[in-house]
């Protein structure tokens, strides 16, 4: 059964931190593009961060440039989103996803979704 399970979530206040964590089973991310999305309610979901586990290169919205970094442990099958300076816009439900590129459009048709894990942001 292929699944997807975030975890990392939680309540930080503003300027705060948490690391987020992506874990894959019956699926592997060798190869794949692993990517974060975060969806605040009535909003359109908005991707932050995608990672190519091939080569490594990673795209960043502007919103969180210089604030958070998508990483992979490949021989864990696991994506990490580590958040600094966290603002209180950055409450959402954050979702990973793997797609076989990085095109948004490959991840909305194709893509294979976590349940997602809620962030809150204080101020």
């Amino acid at each position: 059964q292929v699944q997807l399970v975030e975890s990392g979530g939680g309540s930080v206040q503003a300027g705060g931190s948490l690391r987020l964590s992506c874990a894959a089973s019956g699926y592997t991310f060798r190869g794949k593009c692993v990517g974060w999305f975060r969806q605040v309610p009535e909003k359109e979901r908005e991707v932050v961060a995608r990672i190519s586990t091939g080569g490594g290169s990673t795209v960043y919205a502007d919103s969180v440039k210089g604030r958070f970094t998508i990483s992979q442990d490949i021989a864990k099958n696991t994506v990490y989103l580590q958040m600094n300076s966290l603002k209180t816009e950055d409450t959402a439900m954050y979702y990973c996803a793997a797609a076989l590129t990085c095109d948004t459009r490959l991840f909305n048709a194709r893509g294979v979704w976590g349940q997602g894990t809620q962030v809150t942001v204080s101020s």
